[in-house]
């Protein structure tokens, strides 16, 4: 978070760009983060849009948007892997591959496995409570956003590259926010691969209000369950050693070309073992810094221009595209 005497230095460095790397479930810190950002008059780019909950997720940024864009400054949200990538994928696969979409659905999965834990998510627990025990979020064309169960609507996707056929289920996630501002399509969805195990563990620390972040007092020590739970399990930083498999990234699209029904799924994988050996962080860390890096790249160069609040979507894919390769990030289409 960005302090008074940072606001300064800022403000005197001639600094032209700030990007939030702030956890998704500090949401006051990122909104402190981005203020700060329109305040120095600097380009902001988060990974991650700012958490309240279910509907409201990113509204406040949204509702800011007018001020940027009379500044003429731009705000680019949600620009990681998931979302970032992803919605990236949804415009590249409207401008390129379909006439009419009918449903967008990001679609994430992997066969990554820790050694020697039961379990260790390869992500900020907060982040995994947040997203996995929020009301999931749905967009169709004639109701607009509206929230479900938790892991709902189960359907088996089969991911590529060895990673298999995975239950995924409904989960909160930007995306859905995201895309149907700047993609025609009827319907979008984030569902992820958890596993069963996953969200028996999930629900199991529901049932006992050790999700909470309310404080409790014990022995006179007033903690959050929340963060007992994540002071316990390992962080996913410091996992990559232990580690082995494939993380998938993915939108699969749904709707017609040239008349013809089509559905394409276009994705991204990381090699844990490849990201270990040459970035020496593990694939999910990986995978989601790639995205800022090549976005921040095209702002630099004038290939990615606007003002106001924007997603991933708003901008030409075709020059992200071509550049991920380069980034060793090549990305795949299947039909």
């Amino acid at each position: 978070m960005l302090s008074v005497e940072d606001k300064l230095a800022a403000s005197r460095s001639g600094y032209q760009a700030a990007l939030d790397c702030t956890p998704r479930q500090v949401a006051r810190k990122r909104h402190f983060n981005f203020d700060a950002a329109f305040e120095l008059g600097l380009m902001y780019m988060d990974m991650a849009m700012d958490s309240d909950c279910g509907l409201n997720l990113g509204r406040y940024q949204f509702e800011q948007s007018g001020r940027w864009e009379e500044r003429g400054l731009l705000a680019v949200v949600g620009m990681g892997v998931e979302p970032g990538i992803s919605d990236v994928f949804a415009a590249y696969a409207a401008k390129h591959l379909f006439d009419a979409i009918e449903e967008i659905g990001v679609r994430d999965g992997s066969n990554l496995e820790v050694k020697g834990y039961e379990f260790a998510p390869n992500f900020s627990i907060w982040t995994t409570i947040e997203e996995c025990l929020d009301p999931p979020i749905v967009y169709e064309r004639n109701r607009g956003w509206f929230t479900t169960e938790t892991f709902s609507q189960p359907e088996v996707f089969d991911f590529p590259d060895g990673i298999g056929p995975l239950e995924c289920v409904n989960v909160e996630h930007e995306e859905v926010m995201l895309i149907p501002r700047w993609v025609k399509c009827d319907r979008v969805t984030f569902k992820y691969g958890l596993g069963r195990r996953f969200i028996e563990v999930l629900q199991t620390l529901h049932m006992l209000g050790l999700d909470s972040t309310e404080k409790v007092d014990v022995k006179g020590v007033a903690v959050a369950p929340r963060d007992v739970v994540a002071a316990c399990l390992p962080d996913p930083a410091h996992l990559g050693d232990r580690m082995t498999g494939k993380t998938c990234a993915g939108t699969w699209v749904k709707g017609t070309k040239g008349g013809r029904p089509r559905e394409v799924y276009v994705y991204q994988v990381a090699d844990n073992a490849t990201t270990m050996q040459d970035y020496g962080v593990q694939a999910v860390v990986w995978q989601t810094a790639v995205g800022p890096v090549i976005a921040m790249e095209l702002i630099a160069e004038g290939l990615w221009t606007g003002a106001g609040v924007l997603g991933p979507e708003a901008f030409d894919p075709d020059p992200f595209m071509e550049r991920m390769g380069a980034y060793g990030a090549p990305y795949a289409i299947r039909e």
